[in-house]
């Protein structure tokens, strides 16, 4: 476990160096989260919840989008732009976030006061060697253009997701960069994750092929000073959310007292605690709660 914001950022950094290059430019994807009980699962997958059909879902979805947000996205046109787009203004997808900053990451680890009580976590894959995992199709794309990653160009001859994921019966995943939508795509530094199957979840992947990820995990001891040293640097909201909205989420953040920020922790652990026990009072009578 790290002690010290230097131990976070070493183990981060590990494995930057390339030989081939002769620089340090890492072969990683990195996905911050603030708790480690945060599971790696899609919006999509979260809104399915396991009863609908998550194929037909995905489709109405992207579908509906598309007829609705037309004039509002003239620059969109195969379905791998829709889906990036959609992911970006926060429509439930099969894609992940992930960034190729670790101190992006290191943000929405710290993006929220309220959970410095928690341990959080940032998660790295090696894309490049999950590569080799590709169809040979996709890896024959790679190699014709020279990246490790996919853009929504390189994809277009995929014209549907069902050409996507008949490609290969077993699961992959594919790193995918989005389109410069905005300046906020450029500012996180960005990369989807995109599964070859809608309701795959990124956990399962990753304890499939161990040797490809890695966690860092940060201490919620550490969390303070981490945030301190991030807004020092110029990592914030301000920056990854440019605008007036992420302006104003960075300020209130940034001058929220500590002593507020732990008052309202307290009460929202209460509040956990009180729902707990009340489920379990009725796990312990047999009955719903009802009188």
């Amino acid at each position: 476990m790290a002690r010290t914001w230097l131990d976070i950022l070493e183990q981060l950094f590990e494995g930057s160096w390339n030989p081939s290059l002769g620089r340090y430019r890492s072969p990683f994807a990195f996905r911050g989260l603030p708790a480690t009980d945060c599971a790696m699962t899609s919006r999509l997958v979260r809104l399915a919840g396991g009863r609908a059909d998550i194929n037909r879902l995905e489709h109405a979805l992207l579908r509906n989008f598309r007829k609705y947000a037309r004039a509002d996205s003239s620059r969109a046109d195969s379905i791998w732009d829709w889906l990036a787009l959609g992911q970006h203004r926060g429509l439930p997808t099969r894609l992940l976030d992930w960034s190729y900053s670790p101190l992006v990451a290191l943000h929405f680890v710290t993006e929220d006061p309220l959970t410095y009580d928690r341990d959080g976590v940032v998660w790295c894959v090696n894309f490049v060697e999950a590569n080799r995992l590709l169809p040979q199709k996709l890896r024959r794309v790679l190699r014709e253009e020279g990246s490790d990653t996919f853009t929504v160009e390189m994809l277009a001859p995929l014209r549907t997701l069902r050409e996507f994921d008949a490609l290969d019966q077993t699961p992959f995943v594919a790193f995918v960069e989005p389109p410069a939508l905005d300046q906020r795509i450029l500012n996180q530094f960005a990369l989807f994750s995109l599964m070859s199957d809608p309701a795959g979840e990124f956990d399962t992947w990753m304890a499939q092929h161990p040797g490809l990820c890695r966690r860092v995990d940060v201490p919620a001891a550490l969390k303070w000073e981490i945030r301190d040293m991030l807004d020092q640097s110029n990592v914030n909201e301000r920056v990854l959310f440019p605008g007036l909205d992420g302006l104003s989420r960075w300020l209130t953040r940034y001058y929220t007292p500590m002593a507020t920020v732990s008052s309202r922790a307290a009460a929202v652990r209460d509040t956990a605690t009180s729902r707990s026990r009340s489920r379990a009072g009725r796990r312990r009578s047999g009955g719903s709660g009802r009188r």
